[in-house]
C-alpha cells in the first residue's frame, strides 16, 4: 500500500531532507510539495539536489492544499505550524518538523518562544528512554503506534536526551549540574538569511550563540529527562556554530552518584540502547566523528567516566538534518503506520 504524502515548506533545508529521504521511500510516494514566498516555482530551482521529484512544483502553504493527503509534514518556522495543523483531518497524521507541539508545559512555551501554546503531541524519538526506578523502563517508541499528531524533535534536544537519558533512567547519574556544549552546523537555522550564517562570518571560526540558558531547546531537554526518571534537572546548555554544513557533536556530562563504576557505566548505555537499529553505543574508548553519520539515520554514542572529576562524559554524533529533523519524523510515520520502523532510513553515511 502506498500512502500519499504532503510537505510544507518543501524549499527549505529541513523540508529538503524530508524530500530527500521520502523520494526513496517504499511506501510513502510524495504528491504534493508547498511554500510561502517561493509558492509558483518549480521545486527543482530550490532543492536541484532532488532531481527525481523535478515534476513537482510548490504550492501555497494552506490547510486546502494540504488535506486529502494520508500523511502531512510541516516544516514551518515556530509559531506558524499550529494554526495550520488545527484545520487538517483529524485522521490525517499530520508531523510538526517545527517548535510548536513539543513542550508539555505552556510556562515553557511562553518563557522561551511566546505567542499561543498549541499543546504538545506525541514526540517523536522513538528510541528515548522513558521511566526510571519509579516506574517501569521504556521506550517512547511506545507513544508513536497508531499516532496521528507527531511532534518531530529540536536536534540539539534530542541529542543531549539521548545522549544522557540512559544514566538517568538506570539512577546512575544526578539530574542536577547537567553540563552540554554542542558543536553544530549551521543548517540546523534553516535557509533564512542572517549575518551570523554567512560563510565570511563562520569559516575559520568556532561562534557560540544563545549562552546562558536562553536556547530555545533547553525546556525540551528537560522535558525529556523527566520522562527518563530524572526530578528537577537542570541544565547548562552552550551550542556553538562551527565550519560544517551538517552535524551535531555533543559533549554532555553529569555527575554520578558514589560508586559508580566505568563498567557500570557503559553496561547502562549498552543495554538502554540494544536492539535499536539506529542508535549504536561504541565500545569503551572509542568517541565518534560527525563525519560518520552524515547522511544517515544513526546516533553514535561514546561514554566514559571522569573518575577524578567524578562525572560521566557522553559524546554524541549526528547529522542534525537527518536523524535529527527529518529522519526522526519519517521513523516516527512509520512506526504510526505499522510500517517495518526502517523503511526508506538508512545507517550508512557518505564518506569522506
Amino acid at each position: 500500500m502506498t500512502f500519499s504524502v504532503a510537505v510544507a515548506g518543501a524549499s527549505g533545508y529541513a523540508g529538503g531532507e524530508l524530500l530527500r529521504i521520502l523520494a526513496g521511500h517504499p511506501e510513502l510516494e510524495v504528491r504534493t510539495v508547498t511554500a510561502h514566498q517561493n509558492a509558483g516555482h518549480p521545486l527543482i530551482a530550490h532543492q536541484p539536489h532532488l532531481r527525481s521529484l523535478a515534476h513537482l512544483t510548490l504550492q501555497d502553504t494552506s490547510a486546502e492544499t494540504l488535506s486529502g493527503h494520508d500523511v502531512v509534514f510541516l516544516a514551518l518556522p515556530h509559531g506558524t505550524s499550529g494554526e495550520i495543523a488545527a484545520q487538517l483531518p483529524a485522521d490525517t497524521i499530520v508531523v510538526d518538523c517545527g517548535a510548536d507541539h513539543r513542550l508539555e508545559d505552556p510556562a515553557d512555551w511562553a518563557a522561551f518562544y511566546g505567542g499561543e501554546h498549541f499543546g504538545a503531541w506525541a514526540y517523536g524519538v522513538p528510541e528515548l528512554p522513558i521511566g526510571g526506578s519509579a516506574g517501569g523502563p521504556g521506550k517512547q517508541r511506545d507513544h508513536l503506534v497508531g499516532a496521528r499528531r507527531i511532534a518531530a524533535p529540536g536536534c540539539n534536544a534530542s541529542a543531549v536526551s539521548l545522549a544522557l537519558a540512559p544514566g538517568i533512567q538506570a539512577g546512575l547519574i544526578d539530574d542536577e549540574d547537567i553540563v552540554a556544549v554542542l558543536a553544530v552546523g549551521p543548517s540546523g537555522a534553516g535557509k533564512s538569511l542572517k549575518t551570523m550564517y554567512l560563510a565570511s562570518e563562520i569559516l575559520g571560526s568556532a561562534n557560540p550563540y544563545a549562552v546562558g540558558g536562553t536556547h530555545r531547546h533547553i525546556p525540551e531537554i528537560q522535558q525529556n529527562l523527566r520522562k527518563a526518571g530524572a526530578g528537577s534537572p537542570t541544565v547548562s546548555f552552550t551550542p556553538v556554530l562551527v565550519p560544517m554544513s551538517r552535524g551535531i557533536l555533543a559533549t554532555s556530562t553529569a555527575r554520578v552518584k558514589p560508586g559508580v563504576t566505568a563498567e557500570q557505566v557503559q553496561a547502562a548505555w549498552e543495554d538502554a540502547y540494544a536492539g535499536e537499529p539506529f542508535v549504536h553505543v561504541l565500545p569503551a574508548g572509542v568517541l565518534p566523528r560527525t563525519s560518520d553519520v552524515l547522511g544517515a539515520n544513526t546516533v553514535l554514542i561514546g561514554v566514559a567516566l571522569d573518575a577524578a572529576a567524578g562525572r560521566v562524559v557522553t559524546v554524541l554524533a549526528i547529522d542534525n538534518l537527518y536523524k535529527g529533523t527529518a529522519g526522526a519524523a519519517i521513523q516516527s510515520v512509520n512506526i504510526a503506520l505499522g510500517l517495518d520502523e526502517t523503511a526508506g532510513l538508512t545507517v550508512n553515511g557518505v564518506a569522506p
